[in-house]
């Protein structure tokens, strides 16, 4: 077995969509980025890229590359799926914690949790998306962005 840990932040910013563990969630501001920003996903695939031995995001999909401005991050977890399975690895579980002061998520964590275990090719029982605040501290609290924190068991 092998555990990886994931960490990504954005910054929020005006004309821009929201875009959270794959789902649209109405809000006055979105996450600034090369992608879509959605840091959900972008942890995720870090804490599966780092228990695989297999680098991070920013290697795989720098933002110096034109072919990913605006990219769905579901679909470059995808490929992050498809890479560890060629390496003989299954996921055994995820766990994810986004770190925003607003908007309320947890009208959105059934639908983010589906996305990622349909993307992981595992059951949603494997898979957990949970939400917290920071109590107006830091810069999430401020509502300056959004972070997220994840940690994944793979098996070989």
């Amino acid at each position: 077995m092998r555990i990886g840990h994931g960490y990504d932040v954005h910054r929020l910013t005006a004309g821009r969509k929201l875009i959270l563990g794959g789902v649209e969630i109405p809000y006055a501001l979105g996450l600034d980025g090369h992608s879509d920003a959605d840091v959900a996903v972008h942890a995720v695939m870090d804490a599966l890229l780092g228990a695989a031995a297999m680098g991070d995001i920013g290697r795989l999909f720098p933002d110096t590359d034109p072919q990913y401005a605006g990219i769905d991050s579901m679909l470059l977890l995808a490929q992050v799926y498809d890479r560890l399975a060629a390496a003989g690895f299954t996921v055994g579980n995820v766990d994810v914690t986004v770190v925003a002061q607003k908007p309320k998520l947890a009208p959105y964590v059934p639908e983010m949790t589906v996305n990622f275990a349909r993307a992981l090719h595992v059951a949603p029982s494997r898979v957990n998306v949970k939400a917290t605040t920071e109590e107006h501290l830091g810069f999430s609290g401020r509502e300056e962005g959004i972070a997220a924190h994840a940690v994944c068991l793979l098996e070989e």
